[in-house]
């Protein structure tokens, strides 16, 4: 099984460059999607919506786009209309160690277009630096006993800003899932690995928009921020967009990592 993750997706350009990157690969030689094809697409895309949060207009873009299942944080909530759609649409999960009265869901199964093979992914946020979650690592091991039921092939979206508590997410989901994909800090880790009991790692997959900016926000706008101290709306950068992400693949016996390789494509 072949699995691409893609990055935090920030604003229009992130979009677009979903959009044109998924479309390159359908439209390639025959040898070339053989190579880059997959069984299932992920994109964390709590910042698609201008910066911040989603709308169910893009929500319906990415999945049309290809995606199979859209991941989200600490900025979920950020556009209220996700709180009239997220009830209603599978693929759209949020952080599953938010209080049980939360609308929407933290993890999801979700089958491939032939039916053949499932896919569980889960979305978890850390505690170091974040919003008072409930502990991710006590979460991922309730959800892992109900989602084993029906398969094997699990992702683990980690939603984290200390570095140290995302390898420590590595480590303890070690042959317990497919891969843990670290996101939230917008900067493409060189870190990518297959840990020793067969889960693959990355501590931060990058950011999928515009890279001559501050995480995705105008550089200047950002800069008076901190010379001033004075609030300042950051707005979304243009220029230099690219897609950041890793493509890893499963044994289809065992559901753990052959390999993961980072991405970083020019859009």
């Amino acid at each position: 099984m072949k699995i691409l993750f893609i990055g935090d997706i920030v604003g229009n350009p992130g979009r677009r460059a979903v959009t044109e990157y998924l479309k390159g690969i359908s439209k390639s030689s025959e040898e070339s999607y053989a190579k880059n094809s997959y069984d299932f697409i992920i994109a964390n895309a709590e910042n698609a919506a201008g910066g911040k949060g989603l709308t169910f207009d893009i929500v319906d873009q990415l999945l049309a786009a290809g995606v199979s299942v859209i991941t989200t944080g600490n900025h979920v909530w950020d556009v209220k209309e996700i709180l009239e759609f997220i009830d209603t649409t599978p693929q759209l999960i949020r952080p599953a160690n938010y209080p049980v009265e939360v609308p929407g869901r933290g993890f999801t199964i979700v089958a491939s277009p032939d039916s053949a093979s499932k896919l569980g992914v889960i979305n978890l946020a850390g505690q170091i630096f974040m919003n008072r979650y409930t502990n991710p690592f006590h979460e991922l091991d309730s959800i892992l006993s109900e989602i084993k039921t029906e398969t094997n092939f699990v992702i683990l979206d980690f939603h984290a800003e200390a570095t140290s508590e995302k390898i420590a997410m590595g480590w303890h989901a070690d042959g317990k899932v497919s891969a843990v994909i670290g996101t939230h800090t917008h900067v493409q880790t060189a870190d990518e690995r297959v840990l020793p009991k067969g889960t693959a790692y990355i501590s931060d997959v990058g950011m999928t928009g515009p890279h001559d900016s501050v995480i995705g926000s105008r550089v200047d706008k950002v800069l008076e921020s901190f010379l001033t101290l004075m609030p300042a709306r950051f707005g979304v950068a243009q220029d230099n967009v690219k897609l950041c992400g890793v493509a890893v693949e499963l044994d289809d016996a065992t559901g753990l990592a052959v390999s993961i390789r980072r991405i970083q494509a020019q859009i």
